[in-house]
């Protein structure tokens, strides 16, 4: 679904030649979004589909994308906004397209996990062995915090570089002790090897992954009112979501939108935190440590750097623009 990865360096150094382009929102009054296959992602497809946006004044083209394409074509100066994780959003700007983040969606509540092979119940028991992740992605920072808090650190387990998607296969075929990934990579190990179990998950490190809409500072100037309405709708949708009673429905325009079952995607759901206007406003708060979107977007810069994802470290700051939720939240 996510992945906190260099976009491809040949895209890059394209858009980096091409600095001098106008953005999109310059000379654009539709906001073009980019959306792609994670819940709190999804969720907008509910305000779509009910028509709540353009109740509400917001004209918005949401585009569906693979992610790695979203964040490609955001690069591109091809959309206003991207729907990205806090830390996905300090690649695209470190790397040739900054953003802003507006709005804090969700943050990971259990859908990216360190899964096990039978036998092994909690993280202790993969010190000295192998363990699958595609270094430098989120769940490679997963992976440390679940060893952080086993006091055990990377030195303590092998890790064997894996494109996440192939996950599963390897833990099936017995070469590693554990492989680190989100969902549905994640489930299809845990279905492809019986007895295997999750012995970490972002539902113990919640504000490590943040999801959020980054938009282009342009688009900000010259569209501020739209998008603060945009803002003002996100609060509907998660109404939506929870409510007993409306949820159904909403599952089932979430589940259409990405071609699996309601029940399965009710399952997604549950690993993901969706936040309120009010959660938000918390979030936006300038502090250290995980409940913060500027502390937990500074680990996310410090994990860049030392694996080498960008060279510099980024001003978390600069990133961040918490008026739009403040706006709605007195």
């Amino acid at each position: 679904m996510r992945l906190l990865s260099p976009l491809r360096k040949a895209l890059l150094a394209g858009v980096c030649a091409a600095a001098t382009f106008v953005s999109a929102s310059a000379s654009a009054a539709t906001l073009k979004i980019g959306y792609s296959d994670w819940p709190g992602w999804v969720a907008w497809q509910v305000a779509i589909d009910k028509g709540w946006l353009k109740e509400s004044g917001v004209d918005a083209d949401f585009q569906w994308f693979d992610y790695s394409a979203s964040l490609d074509a955001f690069s591109a100066h091809k959309l206003d906004a991207v729907m990205a994780t806090n830390g996905d959003a300090l690649v695209t700007g470190a790397n040739g397209h900054k953003g802003e983040m507006i709005l804090v969606t969700d943050y990971s509540d259990g859908n990216d996990m360190v899964v096990a092979q039978p036998g092994i119940t909690d993280m202790q028991g993969l010190k000295g062995k192998s363990v699958a992740v595609e270094e430098g992605l989120v769940d490679h920072l997963l992976l440390l915090k679940g060893l952080e808090k086993a006091g055990m650190s990377e030195k303590d387990v092998k890790l064997v570089n894996t494109k996440t998607n192939e996950t599963p296969q390897v833990l099936a075929s017995g070469e590693v002790a554990a492989v680190a990934a989100w969902q549905p990579n994640a489930g299809q190990a845990l279905h492809m090897v019986p007895g295997a179990r999750p012995v970490f998950t972002s539902h113990e490190a919640p504000g490590l992954i943040y999801d959020t809409i980054v938009v282009d500072p342009q688009s900000l100037h010259d569209n501020r009112d739209q998008w603060q309405r945009l803002v003002g709708v996100w609060d509907h949708v998660v109404t939506y979501i929870n409510d007993p009673k409306t949820q159904p429905d909403a599952l089932r325009i979430m589940a259409t939108r990405t071609g699996v079952s309601p029940d399965t995607y009710k399952r997604f759901l549950k690993g993901t935190h969706l936040l309120t206007l009010s959660d938000d406003k918390s979030v936006f708060t300038k502090k250290d440590g995980l409940d913060s979107l500027y502390g937990s977007s500074a680990i996310s810069d410090a994990f860049n750097v030392r694996y080498g994802v960008y060279k510099t470290p980024q001003n978390v700051d600069s990133y961040i623009d918490p008026s739009f939720v403040n706006a709605v939240v007195k």
